[in-house]
């Protein structure tokens, strides 16, 4: 039997890479399509390490539509497409909102408009719990209200899911599900892919575990004074294959036409909330290493807390997450060490 071969956009970046590790190992056969704008070229060797198999990169940019076009001509056997390729970080957002909306939009945009074409049917999309800004019932459900967006970043996803929405509606066979994540920590349990931030981190747990290394002198914890259990914001760390796991079940969701609407959304998240000062604990507990950090002002754009009712990926999708916080932890700090020994 022919296996099905998934389109992975982003597919050597962290959430990408992990996704692909457990497409190729459900038996799907997998394309990439990577600028390797933020991740690296040999993120496919270490793929090929974990699964025996080598997924196939094309490296150019989903803005350039001739590229694009001429791909589909010579892949014309795709049976669905999961797409993360986005510029994905907040702060950097907000000075470069023009550069987030051209490159998080049109990419999008391009994408949906060939599969159109090529009559491709199925189609996951990255999200982000973003899109609930701060949420006014506590844990968020997908019919919680979508908030204006705090961040160009945050509004390329809301944007982004309402052209899905709205292609998916006036298309006769196009299927859709976007997945909302939370916060994705850990690495793959090999230590041979992970979460390799270009310069300064943006995410919480990739700077506790540069600062535990030696490469950051300390940590900066934004704010203590939130109306939280201590003070600190608190959100809702998934570990990253449980992540991944997620992508596949959407993508044979799809593909077995389980489906119950044209176009789905989904939580993706543990349902329990963490304090930025719990998830510096756990990690010392895994590791043995007294972080050396300090509280600081609120930042900009932070929102007090989230955590997710992830009840419906549960029950629709048979999804829920299996890892533990110390467990993603650990292969946090595993993969750091592992990625240091090799630079």
């Amino acid at each position: 039997m022919k296996k099905n071969k998934i389109l992975v956009t982003g597919g050597t970046g962290y959430i990408g890479s992990h996704t692909t590790v457990e497409l190729i190992s459900e038996g799907f056969e997998v394309a990439i399509i990577d600028n390797l704008y933020n991740s690296e070229a040999w993120v496919i060797d270490r793929i090929e390490a974990i699964t025996g198999v080598r997924p196939s990169l094309a490296v150019f940019d989903l803005t350039d539509r001739e590229k694009l076009e001429d791909y589909f001509a010579d892949h014309d056997d795709i049976s669905g497409i999961i797409h993360f390729a986005a510029y994905k970080a907040v702060g950097e957002s907000v000075h470069k909102p023009l550069e987030y909306y051209r490159n998080n939009l049109v990419s999008l945009m391009n994408l949906l408009d060939v599969m159109k074409k090529r009559g491709i049917p199925h189609f996951v999309f990255s999200s982000s719990c973003t899109v609930y800004g701060q949420p006014d019932k506590l844990p968020v459900a997908e019919d919680a209200a979508v908030k204006p967006a705090t961040s160009p970043y945050g509004n390329t996803k809301q944007i982004g899911e309402e052209i899905i929405r709205d292609t998916v509606g006036s298309s006769e066979n196009l299927n859709a599900i976007s997945l909302r994540y939370f916060n994705p920590i850990g690495a793959h349990p090999s230590a041979l892919i992970g979460e390799l931030p270009r310069g300064v981190p943006e995410n919480l747990v990739p700077f506790i575990t540069q600062t535990a290394y030696g490469l950051r002198k300390e940590l900066k914890v934004f704010g203590n004074d939130y109306d939280t259990p201590d003070g600190s914001c608190v959100r809702d760390y998934l570990h990253v294959v449980d992540l991944a796991k997620a992508h596949v079940t959407a993508v044979k969701r799809l593909l077995e036409k389980m489906n119950k609407a044209a176009y789905e959304v989904f939580n993706l998240g543990t349902g329990k909330g963490v304090s930025v000062l719990e998830a510096i604990e756990s990690f010392e507990r895994v590791s043995g290493i007294s972080l050396n950090y300090k509280i600081t002002g609120r930042r900009e754009g932070d929102i007090e807390k989230i955590w997710a009712d992830p009840s419906l990926a549960n029950r629709e999708l048979g999804w829920k997450t299996q890892s533990t916080l110390d467990e993603a932890m650990r292969t946090a700090w595993e993969w750091e060490k592992t990625v240091r020994k090799n630079q």
